[in-house]
């Protein structure tokens, strides 16, 4: 793992890939990795484009990809998509519309299938994200699947989360929600160049004034990813907001709160996996047959599962 690592940190595009395929498997080998390259993480920025179906965020990162290469940086991409109910796959269609950064060495992209998670990213995305953080990427762009009202996983993984909105979607009603409104450091209203543009821009700026004044107050810019036109106010105010994370109590308040979402999450895995370990054995020794005949219940079951892998 040790030359594995060596090379993707000097460049290497297929160790990257493989260092990511490392992390997904969610292992004692993906977490002895982490251990590894966790000490060379934290200069990359990473950014959340979230959304709606149907609002753009391909289109919209592909651009922004485009305008990061101009500034000579390197970008990595996390392009999460729904996974198949049935073979647990995903289409992938973002790298399609990703397709004219694909032979540039300054980019990688991966597709990540949501494998069931409900918050709209794959279960090992912040793990991925590291990795590109490590292996040089100086920005890292996280893309989620369409997400409704609560699926926001995106703020506990990404520093600065994107929120994309678009005229004609009923958007005007949905940024009324409290999940959607809360998770956004930045709102984008999309294909600008469509009818009620402007109407969404000005209701989201309504909503924003019934919010109890913070330090960093979410800027409302129009932008149309097809015309590329509306990038540079959106760099301008992710690069803010990053001199926010780092110059300010109230930033710096976030992103400890993300580092402790960190630590609750493995620990959170890591009961479940040995619970599921547990539980195998607990159900070949006859522990459903105890609770269909009541000789025990359920939460005499579940405890003493618990008492064993937490001692």
């Amino acid at each position: 793992m040790d030359a594995l690592v060596e090379r993707a940190l000097l460049g290497d595009p297929r160790s990257v890939a493989r260092l990511i395929s490392l992390v997904e498997r969610e292992d004692s080998a993906s977490a002895d990795l982490m251990r590894l390259i966790y000490p060379r993480t934290g200069a990359a920025h990473t950014i959340g484009i979230t959304g709606s179906p149907g609002t753009g965020k391909s289109t919209l990162a592909a651009r922004l990809i485009a305008s990061f290469r101009e500034a000579g940086l390197k970008v990595g991409v996390i392009a999460v998509d729904p996974s198949s109910p049935y073979t647990g796959g995903a289409i992938l269609g973002d790298r399609l519309r990703m397709q004219d950064h694909a032979l540039d060495a300054g980019v990688f992209i991966r597709s990540m299938g949501s494998r069931g998670n409900l918050g709209g990213l794959s279960g090992a995305t912040r793990e991925a994200a590291h990795v590109l953080d490590a292996c040089g990427y100086d920005i890292v762009i996280v893309e989620t699947v369409g997400v409704g009202q609560s699926e926001i996983d995106v703020v506990k993984v990404c520093d600065t989360v994107c929120l994309i909105l678009v005229p004609g979607l009923g958007d005007d009603v949905q940024i009324m929600k409290a999940g959607v409104m809360e998770v956004a450091d930045i709102f984008v209203v999309n294909k600008s160049d469509r009818d009620g543009a402007g109407k969404v821009a000005a209701d989201v700026k309504v909503m924003l004034d019934l919010i109890p004044e913070r330090e960093w107050r979410p800027p409302v810019s129009l932008a149309s990813a097809r015309l590329g036109e509306g990038l540079e106010e959106i760099i301008k105010n992710t690069e803010a907001h990053k001199a926010y994370l780092t110059s300010t109590d109230e930033g710096r308040s976030r992103r400890m709160a993300k580092i402790g979402n960190q630590v609750e999450e493995i620990v959170k895995r890591e009961i479940l996996r040995r619970v599921e370990d547990e539980w195998k054995n607990e159900r070949s020794g006859g522990a459903l047959e105890d609770i269909e005949k009541r000789k025990t219940d359920p939460y005499a079951v579940a405890e003493a599962l618990l008492n064993k892998i937490i001692k």
